[in-house]
């Protein structure tokens, strides 16, 4: 008699501490992005500084009041190129991520709504392409343009849509079985105006998450081949090329060039996947679906 009161209040109990640790992970990420976006507006005209500009007698100087995160081998302001290098980052994961959504979205509902040997035609293609690694199969696509911002984008965006395929194709196969489908087919809607009108409003919440998702991963990829030499030029502020630069420096005990330039890649990818889970939960609560991206 004695054990269901207990069990609800320990289940009431569990509830309500989840439910205040993913308040306070939701606060602290929007913190951590609320703080990424006002260093990318504020320190560039606060700083006024070039972040170009080479000083050889102050190279390598450690982190101080002058420089907050210290110099690089050229004497350039850490703090300064960091910001630089995360705009760049924030740019190429933001297109990239829209693009591949966009690109992902149109041929996952084309496959489910159509379905038959449409849908079994575009699947292979997925699985086919999803069997090349997203690294090699980027290198190859940046390697037929010179470097710069928009080759890189085209390279993430082209390697980073299946997922989203796979999500949208999910759940507009899980719609067609739901009975307001049927009646409107049974009304005499066409397959088109049943995916434009019907399915394809449905599963936006989940592409508009899979594309808020897919920044941060953009943002690795695109640091992963400037770390290459295949993604920007060597002179641009990146933070894949700062890191490639620095790890003369960390051999020889200066940490500073290659922690910095991490820890802003590390903390805009903690702050947008903590926010993102959230809302997963949210739209999603009894099944926390698995967005491999």
């Amino acid at each position: 008699m004695t054990c269901e009161p207990e069990a609800e209040a320990a289940w009431r109990s569990y509830g309500t501490n989840r439910r205040s640790t993913r308040a306070v992970r939701v606060r602290v990420s929007a913190a951590l992005l609320t703080a990424t976006v006002l260093a990318v507006l504020l320190v560039p005209p606060l700083a006024r500084l070039d972040q170009q500009a080479v000083d050889l007698a102050a190279k390598l100087l450690p982190p101080s009041w002058d420089h907050p995160f210290g110099t690089d081998d050229l004497g350039r302001d850490l703090l300064l190129r960091c910001v630089y290098g995360l705009r760049v980052s924030l740019l190429v994961g933001v297109v990239a991520a829209l693009t591949a959504t966009v690109i992902g979205t149109a041929v996952g509902a084309t496959a489910g709504a159509l379905g038959g040997w449409v849908d079994r035609g575009v699947m292979r293609v997925v699985d086919t392409v999803s069997s090349v690694p997203h690294l090699l199969l980027g290198i190859f696509i940046v390697a037929m343009f010179r470097p710069g911002v928009w080759p890189v984008v085209v390279s993430v965006a082209l390697t980073h849509w299946l997922s989203t395929a796979r999500i949208v194709r999910a759940e507009v196969l899980s719609l067609r079985s739901r009975p307001y489908i049927d009646a409107a087919v049974s009304g005499g809607a066409s397959r088109w105006r049943v995916a434009v009108r019907h399915l394809l409003p449905a599963v936006l919440p989940q592409a508009a998450l899979a594309a808020v998702l897919m920044v941060p991963h953009a943002m690795w990829h695109e640091s992963a081949l400037s770390f290459l030499g295949l993604g920007l030029p060597t002179h641009t502020a990146s933070l894949g090329t700062l890191i490639q630069s620095a790890r003369g420096s960390l051999l020889a005990g200066q940490w500073w060039p290659t922690l910095f330039p991490g820890l802003f890649i590390i903390v805009p990818t903690l702050a947008i996947a903590g926010l993102a889970g959230a809302w997963r939960e949210r739209i999603n609560p009894r099944r926390r679906s698995e967005l491999m991206l």
